[in-house]
This record gives C-alpha cells, sequence and structure tokens, in this order.
C-alpha cells in the first residue's frame, strides 16, 4: 500500500530528542568553564535547576493525563538555560522557584514545547531578578564580593578583554566566558541547529546602536569599549543560545533578521539608557513577544492563492 499525503514532503533525521541533545552536548564547555571559576555552588544550582524543571514537566504530565515528554531532553535545556543565567550564589529555593515557574507556568500551561510564547529559562530568570533583585545580583566568588564587568564600565572604569575572553570575573554561571561559549555556539551552527543569521545579526546590531546611542550622548565610542560590550554580560551566550530558540523565534530568514535587529536595539537601549547595565534577558523575551508579528509580515504567500473576494489588487 501507498501512504498518500499532501506535498510538501519534508524528510530530515532530526528530531526533537536529536536537537536538545546537541544543545546539551553545545552547553558542555559553558557549564564545564562556569563549575570551575564558581566552584561547586555552580554545580548544586546546575543540578538543582535541571532536576526541578525535570520532575516539574513529569509531575504536570501525570497529574494533567497527558503523555510523558520529559524523555526529550527539553526540560533539561531548560534546566541548563535557566542555571547559566543564575549567579552561582543563589540559595536553593530560589532555583527551585525558577524551575518551576519556567516549566508549569510558561510552558506547561500554554500547551507544552512548541506552544510557549516566550522563552521558559529567560522568563524564570527575569521573574526572579523582579522577586529577589539583591539576590539575584550578589555575584560573589569564594565570599569575596564581585562586580560584572558591564557594571565595571557602567562606572567608567576600564576592563582587560583578555580577562573576557576568558571569564576570569564575576557574573552568572553561563555568562562569563565568551570562548566557552563561542565554542559551544560553533558546535551548534556546524551541527545545523541553529543558523547563524540570528546570533550575527543580534551581536552586530547591539553594537552598532550603542555606537549610535553614545555618539548622540557623548559616551565613549571606542573600538576596546564597544568589544568589550560584546564579550561581557549575557549577550554571547543570549545570541547564540536563547534569541535562537525554536519556538520563541521567527523561521524565516528575513524575520530571524528582523528579530536580531530589534533584539539589538532593544538591547542597547537598555544598556546604554537603562538603569541596569545589562539588558539580554528582558531584551529577548520582549522580542519573543515580537515574534507573531514578526512572522506575519515574512512569511511568503503562497503561490497561485487568490485573493478574498472584495480585497483590492
Amino acid at each position: 500500500m501507498y501512504n498518500i499525503s499532501v506535498s510538501p514532503h519534508v524528510r530530515s533525521q532530526n528530531t526533537t530528542k536529536a536537537i536538545m541533545r546537541d544543545v546539551c552536548i553545545a552547553l558542555l564547555p559553558v557549564l564545564a568553564f562556569g563549575v570551575y571559576h564558581f566552584g561547586l555552588d555552580a554545580l548544586k544550582v546546575i543540578v538543582i535547576s535541571v532536576v526541578t524543571c525535570v520532575i516539574s514537566e513529569l509531575v504536570f504530565e501525570l497529574i494533567a493525563k497527558k503523555p510523558i515528554t520529559v524523555f526529550d531532553y527539553s526540560a533539561v535545556v531548560t534546566g541548563l538555560i535557566l542555571a547559566i543565567n543564575l549567579p552561582s550564589t543563589a540559595a536553593w529555593w530560589m532555583v527551585v522557584i525558577g524551575g518551576v515557574f519556567a516549566i508549569v507556568v510558561v510552558k506547561m500551561l500554554f500547551g507544552g514545547l512548541g506552544q510557549n510564547f516566550m522563552n521558559p529559562a529567560l522568563a524564570a530568570r527575569c521573574f526572579l531578578l523582579i522577586s529577589f533583585t539583591s539576590r539575584m545580583n550578589d555575584f560573589s566568588i569564594d565570599g569575596v564580593s564581585s562586580a560584572t564587568p558591564l557594571a565595571v564600565m557602567r562606572a567608567g572604569e576600564s576592563v582587560d578583554l583578555l580577562t573576557l575572553f576568558l571569564g576570569f570575573h564575576g557574573g552568572v554561571i553561563g555568562e562569563v566566558s565568551a570562548l566557552a561559549i563561542l565554542i559551544g555556539g560553533l558546535y551548534l551552527i556546524i551541527k545545523k541547529v541553529i543558523s547563524i543569521r540570528t546570533p550575527l545579526t543580534y551581536i552586530l546590531s547591539t553594537v552598532v546602536f550603542i555606537l549610535l546611542v553614545n555618539l548622540a550622548t557623548g559616551g565613549d565610542t571606542s573600538p576596546v569599549y564597544l568589544l568589550s560590550q560584546v564579550l561581557s554580560g549575557g549577550l554571547l551566550v543570549g545570541a547564540f543560545f536563547m534569541a535562537t530558540d525554536y519556538a520563541t523565534s521567527p523561521i524565516t530568514a528575513r524575520g530571524q533578521i528582523i528579530y536580531g535587529i530589534i533584539l539589538g536595539l532593544l538591547t542597547a537601549l537598555f544598556r546604554t539608557l537603562g538603569s541596569s547595565a545589562e539588558g539580554v534577558s528582558y531584551a529577548i523575551i520582549i522580542g519573543n513577544l515580537l515574534v507573531p508579528i514578526i512572522e506575519k509580515i515574512t512569511v511568503p504567500k503562497p503561490f497561485g492563492c487568490e485573493k478574498a473576494k472584495g480585497d483590492k489588487k
């Protein structure tokens, strides 16, 4: 017998499980450096975050009598993304609250994987930032308080580019080492899990808009300062691991470029004119909300489709 179906016919070896597994592999350099730099406290945050996300999804699906999906690694990825966006000093109960919020409130209540309207891990991070601001901004290392490079630059001081590239400074677990992030991002691009369009557009747009804002306001416009903006904070990890989330980013090439430009504009405005030195998380979740509009204007019309009666030519 023949299986007859309507075209187009797409053949692909990619599955949700395979894609999520590749994302986990790509995150390994970031996670490994985070544990190396921040110690066992970082490992504790990572383990609690992943376990909370997996259990939250499993329990919700059992209670709601829905198909069990925890074996597709999507909950694991959410836990890892949340963990790399938290300081190593985060209390265990904060991590648990963040994991439950990400999975239950942002993901499962909206229908599960692919139905969420914004990145669950970033939504949870923003929720924790609003709820526990002082704890989320505690970047102590071995009990010694440490300012992030963005905060240092906001104060008018300079930072060392090599230190930024390698990651020996304060920050959340997964944002400190640009080298580790780039290794993971390159893996995703080589495996064709993500396209370079969104990350590249996002990073370049952020630099351009920061330059324009600083030109208008008399701020620093030196190449070293602009490169420091790229290597510090959550820009790189956000560009490669969060802005490219399948469920909350555009599917068209033109849409991905527009999306990247919007994220760059928002990040630049938050960093230069906002009260906080960082702005990636808020920029991405706002961008997530704009994705339906971006796709509406960038998805090509079907060839040969007739307009409804009454439509103007």
